[in-house]
């Protein structure tokens, strides 16, 4: 059986969860941001795109030619 390959998703904090409930936040720290306008980079699975439904309206995925 040949291995799948990985994706790995860059995505980018384009709004602050101030405001937002504590839940939100802590699945932005889950995702690993910190700063305004950080992009990070994470292995595509199933974990995490259901974390990215939760905050969409907080973060937007970059190709990888926008940010680098």
């Amino acid at each position: 059986m040949a291995k799948k390959q990985s994706n790995t998703l860059r995505i980018k904090l384009v709004k602050s969860g101030i405001g937002y409930t504590e839940r939100t936040k802590r699945t932005l720290k889950a995702l690993g941001f910190h700063n305004l306008n950080q992009v990070v980079e994470h292995e595509d699975n199933e974990a995490l795109r259901g974390m990215l439904t939760k905050v969409s309206h907080l973060v937007e995925i970059v190709s990888d030619t926008e940010e680098k």
